[in-house]
């Protein structure tokens, strides 16, 4: 996606643990995926995500939504740092608030976010119960491109697990959790370099209209 040759450049938005940042940090490092993180930014001063970016070397900030009269002036306050790094993608890690509309559209094809699920099934929160309680046989997540319809963006990709007889909420949320790092980074190796795109709502991958999300396999690659 970056120009002229340049290595493509990421800001990730994240709220918790920052291990799906860690993972793409990894991939950045040993070069499963060829991108930058330049910028870290929560809304929770606390957040270990931002511990990871610091000890990387990456410029971390955050913000407190109590700070700011409303949603819109929080969410202008966080993009105008966004842009000031100049990414080409912005990645949605574990970011627990939702993002206005009017701040989504200037960077649609260009944000993505994973969801604890296979959307379009189980947008939200709360998922991996929802899941147990609908007597879902899979489960799963998805990586798809932020629009401002509340999970509801083109699906680029999904991973699979099974529901086991007798998971609880931890036991699944952890064999989700297992399957989310190769999810992200591979994904996101899809938007960097351009093959996977938003166009008229609709996911493209190599130019062409995509009939269905990617599927990740075993191995790490999507079939």
């Amino acid at each position: 996606m970056a120009g002229d040759g340049a290595t493509p450049r990421i800001a990730v938005l994240a709220s918790g643990q920052g291990s799906n940042l860690q993972a793409l940090l990894d991939a950045c490092a040993d070069g499963r995926l060829h991108a930058a993180v330049v910028g870290v930014f929560s809304d929770r001063a606390g957040a270990p995500a931002l511990a990871r970016a610091e000890a990387a070397g990456v410029p971390a900030q955050s913000w407190s939504p109590a700070d700011f009269a409303d949603r819109a002036a929080f969410d202008d306050a966080v993009f105008a740092a966004v842009a000031a790094a100049r990414p080409d993608v912005v990645v949605c890690a574990g970011y627990m608030r939702l993002i206005g509309a009017d701040v989504v559209a200037p960077w649609q094809g260009r944000m993505v976010n994973i969801h604890p699920s296979l959307l379009p099934r189980f947008k939200g929160l709360r998922t991996h119960a929802r899941a147990l309680r609908a007597g879902a046989r899979v489960h799963g997540a998805s990586v798809h491109f932020v629009t401002g319809d509340l999970d509801g963006g083109a699906v680029i990709a999904q991973a699979r697990v099974p529901v086991l007889a007798g998971d609880d909420v931890e036991a699944l949320a952890a064999r989700v959790r297992g399957i989310e790092h190769a999810l992200l980074v591979a994904a996101t190796a899809l938007v960097c370099s351009g093959r996977a795109m938003l166009c008229d709502d609709r996911l493209h991958l190599d130019g062409a209209p995509a009939t269905a999300p990617l599927q990740l396999t075993a191995k790490g690659g999507f079939a």
